[in-house]
């Protein structure tokens, strides 16, 4: 019985070998989600537009490519230069970047398993044999020196394919590392453009903020006045003064905020918040993508880093189940040792001082205490995990797209509203200077004007700003471009 089950165990190897036989599930790509568009109602052509800087319309266009360097369609030099900078100095795209590297060099390394191994071995000893034994040499000679020399060639023929499956997840691996330091680039350059945009905003709105504080000081100095003329009573001066205290505690707040932005965008391109920054991005001179892409959903999972990513891990851990199944498998070994042995180095490979040997052996797990069966089990039950956290990764790609489509739309029509805001408060405050030039109203009208008008240009400003960002956060949904670029992880 035993011989017979050796025979068929040799002979299974036999055809496996000649067949190439992988044991363990092939890899096939995940499909599409099998959705047409993004949002439960289709979104309209173009956004609303709005007379003001970044107000104009954005059209979404369908299956339109996008750029690598989304950044520049901003037209801000300032802007395209603080991510150069950190492109260049940024500590974590550098580790990405070896990391990279780490995973490649693996991945070659593991290519040697699939190979013959050649060792050679030299040894020479100085040796005096006892005289009441044999002596060890035919010379009979009991003080001699012995010069060894031999080559050993191992060769484990990948039978059953476990090896190559090992090879496989290793490539798997080197592939979710790729995918990984494509994520660690777009994380930099979004957050930093992010970081960009609200110090920007900030800064404005710390202006706005200014100037209505300023505002505010102007209309409690009239309002004391009037209560010592009994013109007004103490309960208008509390009023101006409660006004005037919520616009100076806004003030630090968003001097902190700022303070917080620029520490961020120092340390996302690599220097210290002592070294300040290298450029400030202005907001007034952005420029507003007018076309914005809408990646078809069964495009996006072909572009997002982190679907592409868990992607990787999924075929890896496929791979996996492949090696747990090979190794409760036989494995087989080949060996060749030649060479000679000889008291003279000169003469190692004389008549009669060669040597050689030719092995084959094969081993078959008999009992590991039920540790390589769990080990498969385990790889299964790791392959159903790597499944669901793909789809899961797929669904929120698809939920992140659809996100930041919607918000664009409501941005469009949210800016245009902040826009006719201030403009109604701007009229209103130029009202109130023409009726004060005739004497038809008091200066605090004029000053409670202005606070209103500064309020509608704060809220303007963050609407604006919000346009901007969730246009930024549009291109990241989509992939950022990775595909346009050969500055990270291309030819690898």
């Amino acid at each position: 019985m035993k011989r017979r089950s050796l025979a068929f165990g040799l002979g299974a190897a036999g055809l496996a070998v000649l067949g190439g036989c992988m044991v363990g599930p092939n890899f096939p790509r995940p499909a599409p989600p099998a959705v047409s568009r993004y949002t439960p109602e289709p979104l309209p052509a173009a956004t609303a537009a709005a007379a003001t800087p970044g107000g104009d319309a954005q059209r979404f266009v369908q299956g339109q490519d996008m750029a690598g360097d989304w950044w520049t369609l901003f037209h801000s030099p300032a802007l395209s230069h603080l991510v150069a900078e950190a492109l260049k100095a940024n500590p974590d795209v550098a580790a990405a970047k070896a990391g990279l590297r780490a995973a490649h060099e693996s991945y070659l390394a593991q290519w040697g398993a699939l190979l013959p191994t050649a060792d050679a071995d030299y040894n020479v000893t100085r040796q005096k044999a006892s005289s009441i034994l044999a002596p060890p040499l035919s010379s009979n000679n009991d003080l001699f020196t012995l010069h060894t020399l031999e080559v050993t060639v191992t060769y484990a023929p990948d039978v059953f394919g476990g090896v190559r499956r090992q090879t496989e997840a290793t490539h798997a691996q080197f592939d979710l590392a790729k995918w990984q330091a494509e994520a660690a680039y777009l994380t930099l350059t979004s957050n930093l453009v992010t970081a960009a945009l609200q110090a920007a905003s900030l800064s404005d709105q710390i202006a706005a903020t200014k100037k209505i504080i300023a505002a505010a000081n102007e209309v409690l100095a009239i309002v004391r006045r009037q209560r010592q003329l009994g013109e007004a009573s103490g309960a208008d001066v509390a009023a101006q003064e409660a006004i005037l205290a919520q616009g100076e505690e806004t003030l630090p707040v968003l001097e902190r905020q700022l303070a917080l932005q620029r520490d961020l965008i120092a340390n996302l391109t690599g220097h210290a918040p002592s070294d300040g920054l290298p450029d400030q991005v202005d907001l007034s001179t952005l420029t507003l993508p007018a076309d914005v892409p809408v990646t078809v959903p069964a495009k996006l999972v072909e572009q997002r880093p982190d679907v592409l990513a868990s992607e990787a891990n999924l075929h890896a851990a496929s791979a996996e189940v492949g090696v747990a199944i090979a190794n409760r498998l036989p494995s087989f070994q080949l060996q060749a040792i030649a060479g000679g042995e000889s008291t003279n180095i000169s003469t190692l490979f004389t008549s009669g001082n060669s040597f050689w040997s030719l092995a084959a052996g094969v081993t078959q797990p008999i009992f590991e205490g039920g540790a390589l069966l769990h080990r498969q089990r385990s790889a299964q039950a790791s392959l159903i995990q790597a499944k669901e956290q793909y789809r899961s990764a797929v669904l929120g790609a698809l939920q992140n797209v659809a996100d930041c489509l919607q918000a664009l739309d409501a941005d469009g029509r949210g800016l245009a509203a902040a826009f006719a805001a201030e403009r109604s408060a701007g009229r209103s405050l130029a009202i109130a200077r023409r009726q004060l030039e005739l004497g038809q109203v008091s200066g605090i009208v004029v000053l409670n004007a202005e606070q209103v008008y500064q309020q509608a240009v704060l809220a303007l400003v963050q609407s604006r700003t919000s346009r901007y960002q969730d246009t930024v956060a549009l291109y990241v949904a989509l992939g950022g471009g990775w595909w346009k670029r050969d500055d990270l992880t291309r030819g690898g």
